[in-house]
């Protein structure tokens, strides 16, 4: 019996919906991330691109559990010499949750050109509107 690898170019791509308000970042984003890589079909090859668009809306509403939106910060280096920054999660959800949505996505997908080209499929939004109704995108209700 062979194995099924799927091909890219063949691939019929879905437009979901998932609402992250009062749910916590990390489990959207797990949630996300399965559907960019295609792993919730049947026909889920690792080394190809077959995942499904995904839109995340009410980004402003996700909560963080425990004592994490104190505690934990998202760091980054500028590359110059003592460049290291670092940015609390309090004031990234305040300021801009939709950096703090992607950035928990963009981790949990591959860091190669399969996950480069997933995270192209993902739009991140802080309120309920979004602009991809011509796409009849389905609400994402397993959890």
């Amino acid at each position: 019996m062979s194995t099924y690898m799927a091909k890219a170019e063949t691939l019929d791509r879905k437009w979901y919906i998932i609402d992250a308000a009062g749910k916590p970042l990390g489990r959207v984003a797990a949630q996300a991330a399965a559907l960019l890589r295609g792993k919730h079909l049947p026909t889920f090859t690792p080394n190809v691109d077959c995942g499904d668009h995904v839109i995340v809306i009410n980004c402003a509403q996700a909560v963080l559990t425990g004592n994490k939106i104190n505690q934990k910060y998202y760091r980054y280096h500028t590359g110059f010499v003592g460049g290291l920054k670092e940015v609390s999660y309090k004031e990234m959800m305040a300021k801009n949750p939709e950096k703090a949505m992607m950035l928990a996505v963009k981790g949990m997908l591959p860091h190669n050109t399969v996950g480069a080209n997933a995270l192209t499929r993902l739009r991140v939004y802080k309120d309920a509107e979004h602009v991809h109704q011509a796409q009849k995108p389905e609400m994402w209700t397993q959890e």
